[in-house]
């Protein structure tokens, strides 16, 4: 490998990682909104407590997101620096554009369409594992869902086992309940989310010629994506937390903790077969079905289906953005 090669290769390490910390500075709402908008922790100490999670996450899941990213979304033949470099341009320029606007969208989707977007600029429709992608895109229709029906059955049951007690008790007795919800949702959140990143950095080491064995993800390349997203979300990102925690609904420490609970056994599932799904999607489903078990008029449903609008823009936008970005290196380099 010549030294310029080289240069590519860690500048776009360094830029991949770069997304990951985005994608913990735009993700950070999603564990950490109900349990700060409930007044269980405050904001710093919120953060600190998903970063933990978070970077920890490695220790109790596989590996299989990371391998759909890396060789089941465009086939890993034909990904090289430029192909990668443009699907993070794509990713990164609309996970900002959302966050400053506080628009809940997905990063995980904005990742996959910039990697379709630079893929079929490089090589045409034939690059696309079909397989792969449909997974990922009927994921965003039933990891909301399911986080729904999850939180919508959690408030129910609940509600029944608790319907003798006083509302004080349940509150003080869920207060305590949410740091282990919340817990499990930033665990599950850094064992879906930091594997994306870690599926495009060892495609292109693969690409490149340095993984002896096959494609498989370094040891340092978990810990360095780990640390990213978990560096991120220290961040916070509170635009976004005000959104996911108060605009949609409003929260009590029950329905909190219903919320994360339901989103943690959504993405756990989606995890442990492989598919890269959205944690915003996911906490958002639970979130509107925790308001929705009150009632439906507690659900503020035009916030809701604006952040829904925003989850259908997002794949195609980013790869629209990933493709130009692609055409416009191909005239450069």
């Amino acid at each position: 490998m010549t030294a310029l090669a080289l240069h590519w290769l860690v500048g776009l390490i360094a830029v991949a990682l770069l997304f990951d910390f985005l994608n913990g500075l735009h993700d950070a709402a999603n564990s950490i909104a109900t349990i700060v908008s409930t007044r269980v922790l405050r904001p710093r100490y919120a953060v600190l407590w998903a970063a933990f999670f978070n970077f920890i996450a490695f220790l109790f899941f596989g590996l299989h997101v990371a391998d759909t990213l890396g060789t089941g979304i465009v086939s890993a033949e034909i990904v090289d620096a430029r192909v990668i470099f443009a699907a993070l341009i794509g990713a990164i320029v609309w996970n900002v554009v959302t966050w400053v606007l506080g628009i809940p969208s997905s990063s995980s989707h904005a990742l996959v369409g910039g990697l379709v977007g630079a893929g079929l600029a490089k090589a045409g429709f034939s690059v696309v594992v079909w397989a792969g992608l449909g997974k990922t895109v009927a994921a965003i229709v039933l990891s909301p869902l399911l986080g729904f029906v999850l939180a919508l059955l959690l408030v129910l049951s609940v509600s029944w086992i608790f319907v003798r007690r006083t509302p004080f008790a349940v509150d003080r007795t869920f207060r305590v309940l949410q740091f282990v919800s919340a817990s499990l949702y930033s665990l599950g959140h850094g064992g879906n989310d930091a594997q994306k990143t870690m599926g495009i950095i060892a495609v292109l080491l693969y690409s490149q010629g340095m993984l002896e064995g096959g494609f498989h993800v370094p040891l340092w390349v978990v810990l360095a994506c780990q640390a990213a997203m978990a560096l991120g979300t220290l961040f916070g990102g509170w635009r976004i937390v005000h959104t996911m925690g108060s605009r949609i609904t409003r929260l009590t420490p029950m329905q909190g903790f219903c919320a994360e609970t339901g989103g943690a056994m959504t993405l756990f599932l989606a995890t442990w077969l492989g598919v890269p799904v959205s944690t915003t999607h996911t906490i958002t489903g639970a979130i509107v079905g925790v308001g929705a078990a009150r009632r439906t008029s507690a659900v503020r449903w035009g916030v809701a289906g604006n952040i829904v609008v925003a989850w259908i823009l997002t794949m195609p936008a980013a790869a629209g953005i990933a493709a130009a970005c692609y055409a416009l290196t191909a005239l450069l380099v």
